[in-house]
């Protein structure tokens, strides 16, 4: 006699909900905060100046901070691809002394105030700093204040959201795999790139979305570290702050801008993130 599934057991691998009162003591603070997150963002449609809006998009400064902007998060987001895969492979399947303590300083950037961020790295690769001076001395390299500088705090406060997908991904993945290319004369090179890598993809490509989103918008390591020279440093989120002081208007559409982008990446990309997790 064949056993009757429970209501909790669904076709195709989905949960179903159990029969019975709706579970209002979840649904309600649910609500409320999802609410909470929507709100802000009626706010800048509602007080949004539609009426001058393309005018304004076409102004220097904005499409220059937009264009700096996608182009250093881009940037970013491939340094800590090439640098935070191998450090996630490292924590995840390597032992070696101070482990808990490598993951825990990758996982600083990301309770630290990211303007603390932007005073390290001045203090480090400063024209004063423990490493910028030499910089400085040997090879007349001076990084503040430029754009490398706004790439570089963007790897700072975005690779952590890399590492932790990447690893956990690395976590999950099924090493039997691994062990069989292994077994079939595979080099440890040859497994990385044809096995592993493939494996978790997903989880590579989660964490580059959120290290590329982190990225764009970006804002205290950059100010401290890159400074805000229109042109130059001056990104979507500190274009933002200048002309919040200047123009509350100019300020609305360049977040309006700013969030645009934003919501078009992560919604073109949401079912391999989600698919990753």
């Amino acid at each position: 006699m064949t056993r009757a599934s429970p209501p909790s057991e669904a076709a195709g691998g989905r949960l179903r909900v159990r029969a019975g009162r709706f579970p209002w003591l979840l649904v309600v603070p649910a609500l409320i905060g999802l609410a909470f997150l929507v709100l802000p963002f009626a706010g800048l449609l509602a007080r949004a100046p539609w009426a001058t809006l393309g005018t304004r998009l076409l102004l220097p400064e904005v499409r220059g901070a937009l264009w700096l902007s996608l182009t250093t998060a881009t940037a970013a987001t491939a340094v800590a691809v090439v640098l935070g895969v191998p450090l996630a492979w490292l924590l995840a399947r390597a032992e070696f002394p101070g482990r808990r303590v490598a993951r825990a300083l990758v996982t600083v950037p990301l309770v630290i105030p990211p303007v603390v961020g932007g005073v390290a790295l001045l203090l480090a690769l400063g024209r004063r700093g423990i490493l910028g001076r030499h910089l400085d001395e040997w090879f007349g390299l001076t990084l503040p204040f430029t754009p490398v500088a706004v790439v570089i705090a963007q790897v700072f406060v975005a690779m952590p959201f890399l590492v932790i997908s990447v690893e956990g991904a690395l976590r999950g993945a099924d090493r039997r795999y691994e062990e069989a290319a292994a077994t079939l004369g595979a080099s440890r090179a040859v497994v990385f790139r044809r096995v592993t890598l493939p494996m978790v993809g997903p989880g590579v490509l989660a964490g580059a979305v959120l290290a590329w989103a982190r990225a764009l918008g970006e804002f205290g390591a950059t100010i401290t570290f890159a400074g805000n020279f229109p042109g130059r440093t001056q990104t979507m989120p500190l274009a933002i702050y200048l002309a919040m002081q200047e123009s509350p208007e100019s300020a609305i559409v360049l977040s309006l801008v700013l969030l645009g982008v934003s919501l078009l990446i992560l919604v073109a990309l949401r079912d391999r993130w989600v698919g990753a997790v």
